[in-house]
């Protein structure tokens, strides 16, 4: 069988990436015996893209240990946005009453008990910060 180079620059990349059949393999390895020059023009370029290329040693259960932070975030997120809607809520709520069909009253938690209200301020303020601090990490890229 004549094969012939284009054939085997179609193969490279699967052969580069150790993705390649055995029988890919012999093909490849046996036509670079033939081609020195592009065997060696192969060798110079792996070697330079492989030197940049190269990762640091990463360990194995990354992948899981990023899933499950991922996770945990995500579950806080939830939290503190419910969190958030609800001290936004209770500081915001109000008493009325009516009295014989018709509006007596009106007023804030603020009026009658300020403290209660700035609790409720405060903790609004750190859970929709928490959250948006949170939503902002994790739409940060990696690269």
């Amino acid at each position: 069988m004549n094969v012939t180079r284009e054939v085997i620059l179609d193969l490279l990349p699967v052969y580069l990436a150790g993705e390649a059949s055995p029988a890919t393999r012999t093909l490849v390895e046996e036509y670079l015996k033939q081609d020195a020059e592009l065997a060696q023009r192969i060798r110079v370029q792996w070697a330079d893209s492989f030197a940049k290329a190269v990762p640091s040693a990463l360990p194995p259960d990354l992948e899981l240990r990023s899933l499950r932070r991922t996770r945990s975030l995500l579950g806080w997120q939830r939290w503190l946005f419910g969190f958030g809607i609800f001290f936004s809520a209770m500081s915001l709520s109000n008493e009325f009453s009516f009295e014989s069909g018709h509006f007596k009253e009106f007023h804030f938690l603020l009026r009658d008990y300020p403290a209660e209200f700035g609790a409720c301020v405060v903790l609004g303020l750190a859970c929709w910060t928490a959250y948006f601090s949170i939503r902002r990490h994790l739409r940060t890229s990696a690269m």
